[in-house]
């Protein structure tokens, strides 16, 4: 297909040309981009080449690579856990996924009660012990990213406390001021609109460590993954609705007292994966800084604050089943034991578009109701 999109473009090309010498500028012009397009689909594909790993298929061979075609159009490839691209670093290159160490203290979990969480499972097709499930990069996920260079890449912007962060908004809950080596929460599930392919809207766990400037760490939910079951990136489900049924997922991140990696729980006690110590510079001792809660990009459409939502689009005023929220906030200590948090602050860059709402019992402790509809007659 990219071939024949090239000789179509060079056709064009050359009737202009061929029609009169005034056009010979034009044409240099049409001719480097299509030339710079050329390029640029074949850097694309070279880098798609790469990160998606072949999927072999061999009768003859132990290991049997299966492709699982999911309901929102996501392809699953069932990749060798050692041939994975977080191997391709210098520093893993040759090794294999660790074993999850001991989780903290006063964590229950049942591995073993995994739901079908990811609209790719629902079929019942699993991944094969000693493969891990990953979503298969397309062209025009790189596509949608400014340029290759930043695909993948978050966009970097401060995300102190004490200032607005530009085009970034967030609504969050945070502490400070001690040594934290991990954080537990479980964040309702909605599906957010979207205003246009520029924007975002995410709801997370911030782990940092350093100071807001270039030795900033931060984890947020190269890494290593070691489950067949979980694929990072694809969808979840199922989501919540507007007065309807609410669901929500458990997160766990936390620090390995021996190895000083950083591990990803997800759902009832399901070990996803870990984040390498070496990648961290400050965050190889621990964080000091956690915070939960959403955030959005807000590109100022023709003009106005965008709509793009956060959470389930609804502000934290109408509660349970309208908005959505993070419950049972938890912190890992120096003993590796969850412990409640204490001095739980919460900001909100611009309270009429997105707005947060705490409060504590007996069945959720700490908790907060987070999010909002962006554009609104109070948020334009």
């Amino acid at each position: 297909m990219g071939c024949s999109c090239f000789k179509i473009s060079t056709f064009v090309i050359w009737f202009i040309f061929s029609v009169s010498p005034i056009c010979s500028l034009e044409t240099e012009i049409i001719s480097n981009q299509t030339f710079e397009a050329w390029k640029e689909k074949m850097i694309i594909k070279d880098h798609l080449t790469k990160i998606n790993k072949p999927s072999l298929k061999t009768i003859q061979a132990c290991f049997t690579f299966f492709l699982i075609h999911s309901p929102d159009g996501d392809v699953i490839d069932c990749v060798l856990s050692h041939q994975q691209p977080a191997f391709d670093h210098p520093h893993l290159r040759g090794n294999k996924p660790l074993n999850p160490p001991e989780s903290p203290n006063g964590h229950k979990s049942n591995p073993n009660e995994l739901e079908n969480f990811q609209l790719w499972s629902l079929s019942g097709e699993t991944c094969p012990e000693g493969t891990i499930p990953i979503r298969r990069t397309r062209e025009i996920d790189i596509l949608r990213a400014s340029s290759l260079q930043t695909f993948g890449r978050k966009i970097k912007t401060p995300i102190r406390r004490d200032t607005i962060s530009n085009a970034h908004e967030h609504a969050i809950g945070y502490v400070s001021g001690d040594e934290y080596y991990g954080a537990k929460t479980s964040i309702n599930v909605w599906a957010p609109q979207i205003s246009n392919q520029y924007e975002f809207s995410l709801s997370q766990i911030w782990i940092i460590s350093g100071s807001f400037a270039d030795d900033l760490n931060t984890i947020e939910a190269g890494f290593v993954q070691t489950n067949n079951r979980i694929a990072i990136g694809a969808a979840i489900s199922p989501t919540s609705s507007y007065d309807g049924g609410q669901y929500d997922i458990t997160i766990l991140i936390w620090k390995d007292p021996k190895h000083g990696n950083w591990w990803l729980e997800f759902g009832s006690g399901v070990v996803v994966g870990y984040w390498p110590s070496f990648l961290f510079s400050h965050l190889g001792s621990s964080a000091s800084m956690i915070q939960f809660g959403g955030e959005i990009v807000n590109t100022n459409p023709s003009g106005f604050h965008t709509s793009t939502q956060m959470g389930s689009g609804h502000l934290p005023a109408q509660g349970f089943g309208k908005a959505s929220y993070f419950r049972n906030l938890q912190l890992v200590d120096s003993d590796n034991s969850l412990i409640p948090l204490t001095n739980l602050k919460l900001v909100a860059d611009h309270p009429n578009c997105y707005d947060i709402q705490g409060g504590i019992n007996s069945v959720w402790g700490h908790y907060f109701y987070y999010g909002g509809p962006g554009k609104n007659q109070h948020c334009s």
